[in-house]
């Protein structure tokens, strides 16, 4: 759990006067642990350590943070490795801070007394630097799979619109591809526009790592699902925009209804109810042009449509 080693130098601090005093000046009346915030896998191992109820006082420094009181130089050099300063002022790093801090917690003290072990904190220091160089790989990897930003109970709901935006831009990409009538390509055109925009949303929330692992199969899905109506005909192409739009209306208002009056989901909540707006402009717009009632090939085709929305959803749920 080293402290992340910045790309580029640390933005000096624009901390007031009044702002937390470096370390160095602190009191030193216990254990000050100086941990980077910024890695994903420093604040999850500093996460636990907090849990726990320390033998001794312990102070817990974002050394990442700007207002942290350090200077540019001391801020890089806390950030390049852990760091944990004793009561008497001594300041250790990497194996030798971890062990200080084990000491100091319960459950972890016997590992702590194994590290003081003659010959045992130098192999620790070896294990430390070698880690350091993967340590970079390793948070990219974490940080592809968080998801402390989103609902716990919204994620695999949050997959399935992922899956379904990844369909719809399919769906119209398979529209323009198939078919030149000039009513096909201009609706084809602005509702793509509108689903990449929904798509680019999606991406921003959910990590490349937990997304569903059937885009492939939703993306040649779609494909079809939007070039064999646009072989067919505008009629085709308007009944078929509205099967589906009716299916995502209703699957958006589901989520939304179970995150309504949820605080900590209000910005989740305003993104799905803004792609819901979308699609129901969608849909009237592709209602509005079916002038005629659809023939029974067609109703037939928009039944398949829903089904297989209602299968693709429970997949992506869980795949």
């Amino acid at each position: 759990m080293p402290a992340a080693i910045r790309p580029s130098s640390p933005t000096p601090s624009t901390a007031p006067e009044h702002a937390a005093a470096p370390p160095a000046e602190r009191s030193c009346d216990g254990l000050t642990v100086m941990f980077d915030g910024s890695c994903p896998l420093c604040r999850r191992e500093i996460g636990l350590y907090q849990s726990l109820a320390s033998l001794q006082p312990v102070q817990w420094l974002d050394v990442s943070e700007v207002h942290s009181g350090l200077e540019p130089a001391e801020q890089a050099r806390l950030l390049a490795r852990f760091h944990v300063r004793q009561a008497d002022g001594r300041m250790l790093s990497g194996a030798a801070a971890f062990v200080s801090l084990w000491l100091a917690m319960p459950g972890w003290r016997w590992l702590g007394r194994f590290g003081r072990l003659p010959g045992v904190t130098p192999v620790l220091e070896w294990a430390y630097v070698h880690f350091l160089r993967f340590r970079p790989h390793l948070q990219q990897w974490v940080r592809a799979a968080e998801l402390a930003h989103l609902p716990a109970d919204m994620v695999a709901d949050l997959r399935s619109d992922h899956a379904g935006e990844t369909g719809a831009v399919a769906v119209y990409r398979g529209m323009l591809w198939a078919s030149r009538h000039p009513d096909i390509q201009e609706l084809a055109r602005r509702h793509l526009q509108t689903e990449q925009e929904h798509l680019e949303v999606m991406n921003a929330l959910l990590p490349p790592l937990r997304r569903s692992w059937l885009l492939p199969l939703w993306r040649l899905a779609g494909f079809v699902t939007g070039a064999l109506p646009a072989l067919v005909g505008p009629p085709a192409v308007y009944a078929t925009v509205a099967a589906i739009e009716t299916f995502v209306d209703k699957h958006y208002q589901d989520q939304l209804d179970r995150i309504a009056g949820r605080p900590e989901a209000a910005t989740l909540q305003r993104l799905l109810s803004d792609c819901r707006n979308d699609e129901r402009e969608h849909l009237e717009e592709a209602s509005n042009k079916l002038v005629a009632a659809p023939g029974w090939g067609v109703r037939a085709w928009c039944r398949a449509i829903g089904a297989g929305s209602m299968i693709g959803v429970w997949l992506t749920r869980r795949i």
